[in-house]
């Protein structure tokens, strides 16, 4: 229930609800920010694959080292 609540609420409304802490120990609030993290570092990876082709580095070599697919060091080398 709480979970179809939250988009309607705003942060102080939450905020008020339940303690910060209280807030971070729900699996909710741990399964976001674990796809926040882990989105973050796929957007890392992403910005540093124009750099290691520039050093000259193969795709192949750049998917394995940042863990990404090599239709996706492709599809960045050919800028779409």
């Amino acid at each position: 229930i709480l979970v179809y609540k939250l988009p309607l609420l705003n942060r102080r409304e939450i905020e008020t609800m339940f303690s910060l802490d209280e807030l971070k120990q729900t699996q909710y609030f741990q399964d976001v920010r674990e796809e926040a993290r882990q989105e973050g570092r796929l957007n890392k990876a992403l910005e540093a694959v124009p750099r290691l082709l520039a050093l000259g580095l193969s795709v192949e070599q750049v998917a394995s080292a940042l863990e990404l697919e090599v239709e996706q060091v492709r599809a960045i080398q050919n800028g779409t």
